[in-house]
């Protein structure tokens, strides 16, 4: 065993609050998780991201549970890991899938942890990419791990690791931890993919601990937007009507004063 998230003015605050977050180092509204899982504000070698900071989301194996967070057909190793799912959110054929993530892994050679982000939709699970531990190369996509999915793009598309032990809070004991030559983190990576069929979608991500539960790994994600305009919760049909007869009301109000 090793050691070492008045009046018509009223409403449309209130219906911005349906669809946002609110609050610092909070996850976005509703953002649900398994095992380790959160938001956080920019610390050790994760710092803000490039747009819509400065704190993030994440998912960690710090917390994790057993068999939660492997995909599908790769549980060879698998020990323990969490998942993060986004709201549902609606888009069109065509429209830009963006958003920011970062791989931190105090994990080495020989424990090949590893993070993902699938897209899940109406045509099923599409798997945008994995990040894996690695002693030398690109961590994306995943050694022995599912390639970029179609119309993914990578910026920058070099993904290596900046070795050295992470100091990430996430980490849980981990922070400030190495095994072994492929530890570190590879700072902010750009996503963007674009949608092949309209619908109503959600982001997942998960991380795994592969050979053992020693040394965690994790993905901070952050930005997730549809053409520029971040993802926002797809209404419940009685919010709709309760806030449209709101919004008819005040009218009515106005049209009687005038």
């Amino acid at each position: 065993m090793r050691f070492s998230g008045t009046g018509l003015a009223t409403l449309a605050a209130a219906f911005v609050a349906l669809t946002t977050s609110a609050g610092a180092a909070t996850l976005p509204m509703g953002w649900t998780g398994v095992g380790g899982y959160g938001a956080a504000s920019p610390n050790g070698v994760v710092t803000a991201p490039p747009a819509y900071g400065p704190d993030y989301a994440y998912v960690t194996t710090a917390g994790g549970i057993d068999g939660v967070g492997s995909l599908a057909g790769y549980t060879t190793g698998t020990k323990n890991g969490s998942t993060l799912t986004t709201n549902g959110f609606a888009a069109n054929a065509g429209d830009t899938l963006a958003f920011y993530f970062n791989y931190v892994t105090s994990d080495g050679s020989g424990f090949p942890d590893y993070a993902w982000a699938a897209l899940l939709g109406p045509g099923g699970t599409d798997i945008l990419f994995t990040a894996r531990t690695v002693p030398q190369g690109d961590t994306v996509p995943g050694q022995d791990l599912p390639g970029l999915a179609a119309g993914v793009t990578l910026s920058p598309g070099s993904t290596a690791i900046i070795g050295g032990a992470p100091d990430w809070t996430p980490l849980g004991v981990s922070t400030g931890s190495c095994w072994d030559v492929g530890c570190g983190y590879t700072g902010w990576i750009l996503m963007t993919y674009t949608i092949a069929d309209a619908g109503t979608y959600q982001l997942e991500f998960g991380a795994t601990n592969t050979n053992d539960k020693d040394f965690n790994s994790g993905m901070a994600i952050a930005g997730a937007t549809i053409n520029n305009v971040p993802i926002s919760p797809v209404p419940e049909p009685a919010t709709l009507a309760l806030l449209g007869a709101g919004l008819a009301g005040l009218g009515a109000v106005r049209r009687r004063k005038a």
